[in-house]
C-alpha cells in the first residue's frame, strides 16, 4: 500500500460551508481514482508565514490517502488544484513505512507519559 499526505490551503475569503465543500468534492476525486482518504483534518484558518498575492491567512486542509502500489490518484486532482482560483497553495508527499510506524506509535507514547505522569 502506498501512503500520501496531502495538504491544500484554501482562500480565506471563503465561508466554512464552501471550505467543506471543495473538500469534499477533491474526496470524491480521490475515491473515484481507487484510492481511499483514511483521515481527514482541517485546521481551520491559520495565518501564513508569508504572504501569498497579498493574502496572509488560510484555511488549512489535511487528507491522509491510502492506495494500492501503481496507482497514481494524484494527476487530474492536482491539475484541478492549480487550476482553482481558491486553492492557494498544495503540497502531496508520499510516505515512507518508518514514517507511518513512527505516526502509529505517537499516541501510543503520549498516552504511556500521560500515565508515567499521574502516577
Amino acid at each position: 500500500m502506498a501512503n500520501y499526505e496531502l495538504v491544500f490551503l484554501v482562500n480565506p475569503r471563503l465561508s466554512d460551508e464552501e471550505v467543506v465543500g471543495i473538500t469534499d468534492e477533491y474526496k470524491e476525486m480521490i475515491t473515484g481514482s481507487g484510492a481511499s482518504v483514511v483521515k481527514e483534518e482541517s485546521w481551520g484558518k491559520r495565518r501564513l508565514a508569508q504572504p501569498i498575492r497579498k493574502v496572509t491567512d488560510a484555511y488549512y486542509v489535511l487528507l491522509n490517502v491510502e492506495c494500492e502500489e501503481g496507482v497514481n490518484p494524484f494527476p487530474e486532482l492536482e491539475r484541478r488544484l492549480e487550476q482553482s482560483d481558491q486553492i492557494m497553495r498544495y503540497l502531496t508527499v508520499r510516505l515512507d513505512s518508518g514514517r507511518l510506524r513512527h505516526r502509529e506509535r505517537m499516541p501510543q507514547a503520549a498516552a504511556e507519559t500521560a500515565q508515567e505522569a499521574t502516577s
